[in-house]
């Protein structure tokens, strides 16, 4: 009897422990499914907001490749109409901006923020680009965002990354530096003193700011070649006489 008692207490232990095990498994499968179903969730969003993107990176080029007209000749004569239809492209990009916000979850933008990062510094660098060919202004960071259609205000869930805004206007520099070249090539000599004094205020802007950030301190490295280019420009223009020398604006840039 005591033998069938020992027999029927393992069996019991035996039962408990096994129902133990089934129910921390049981809890372990619950805590997995959780986290899967939060990954497959991103992994949605992900998808979503990667097909949002790649639509502006298409918008983006279509842009770009539209203000290109003002390199060819005569293409300064073109400006006006450029910059027209350029600017009625980013009613598209408003649209799909605001798609985005839709897709990001509150308060996740810098968790999503990488995708749609390099494609707004091109769209910043656009649209500083129409502002310089209609007025020879610098953008401002308001001026931008309200064209992409988002906020320029940070502490908005959704808006236009300060890092984002100044890697645009530097991409800016890069393409008044090859027009500057097409000017002077193309005989439109005053252009490129424009250009110059443009980009020399630039560069002392940039320089009264604290850069952290490594891309943008690499970036603002080639703003002070592209300076030192467009100076050279009106140098040799200078030098050729093809430009008023003594007493003016170009004679200061040249000898800058």
């Amino acid at each position: 009897q005591a033998h069938i008692q020992l027999f029927f207490s393992i069996e019991t232990l035996f039962i408990s422990s096994l129902t133990a095990t089934q129910i921390m498994a049981q809890n372990y499968f619950e805590v997995f499914s959780v986290f899967q179903k939060h990954m497959e969730d991103e992994e949605v969003v992900r998808d979503s907001i990667k097909l949002i993107t790649k639509e502006l990176d298409q918008t983006s080029r279509e842009i770009i490749t539209m203000l290109q007209g003002v390199h060819k000749p005569k293409g300064l004569s073109q400006i006006p109409s450029l910059c027209q239809k350029a600017r009625e492209q980013f009613s598209t990009v408003k649209k799909l901006y605001s798609s985005l916000q839709e897709k990001v979850p509150a308060d996740e933008f810098y968790r999503y923020h990488e995708h749609w990062r390099f494609v707004t510094q091109r769209l910043v660098f656009s649209a500083a680009f129409i502002v310089y060919l209609e007025s020879g202004k610098l953008i401002g960071r308001e001026e931008a965002a309200e064209l992409l259609g988002i906020s320029p205000n940070p502490s908005d869930s959704f808006h236009v990354e300060l890092d984002d805004f100044l890697l645009g206007l530097l991409l800016l520099a890069e393409e008044l530096t090859r027009l500057s070249l097409n000017c002077a090539t193309y005989g439109e000599y005053n252009r490129p003193i424009q250009i110059a004094e443009f980009v020399s205020e630039m560069n002392v802007g940039f320089r009264l700011l604290n850069l952290k950030n490594d891309l943008l301190r690499k970036k603002f490295d080639g703003l002070k070649y592209n300076l030192k280019k467009v100076e050279e420009v009106v140098y040799d223009l200078s030098i050729r006489g093809l430009i008023p020398v003594e007493g003016s604006q170009g004679d200061k840039v040249a000898k800058a």
